[in-house]
């Protein structure tokens, strides 16, 4: 019996793909469960509307993604941030505060998608980078300066 599958199955397939799997392991386990559906002429039709669909959304994302990488790529960022009579920070910027500080700036960037090893616990310039989805990167300088009051 042929069947498309409606989800990633260990063993036999992925997900949109067109199986030929026994009658009794269909009707018996894989139909009842919701994974799939039989490879009728109407359903392959769907199954390839569908796959178009996915397929125009992922290529406006890439479009999107690389015009924010782009956008994004060798940028100065300044982060202001009080320090001691030293020089020392008071506060360390993570991830998460540079992530707030793009948003501040117009960029919807995740905190998972900064490339930040350790946090930054002092004044000066660092290079981060910026990863997104289909491989693309971007470089930004995060310029830690004191506060002025």
């Amino acid at each position: 019996m042929k069947v498309i599958l409606l989800e990633n199955i260990d063993n036999l397939g992925k997900k949109n793909e067109i199986k030929d799997v026994p009658a009794g392991f269909a009707r018996n386990f894989l139909i009842p469960k919701g994974l799939v559906l039989i490879a009728t002429q109407e359903n392959i039709k769907k199954l390839e509307e569908e796959k178009n669909k996915e397929q125009e959304k992922s290529s406006k994302e890439l479009e999107e993604m690389e015009k924010q990488a782009s956008q994004l790529d060798g940028m100065e960022v300044v982060i202001e941030m009080k320090t001691g009579k030293e020089g020392q920070l008071f506060q360390s910027i993570n991830k998460q505060k540079i992530s707030e500080r793009l948003k501040e700036l117009g960029f919807d960037i995740n905190k998972n998608n900064i490339d930040l090893k350790t946090p930054i616990k002092e004044l000066g310039e660092f290079s981060i980078k910026i990863k997104f989805e289909h491989n693309l990167e971007a470089e930004i300088k995060i310029i830690v300066s004191e506060e002025k009051e």
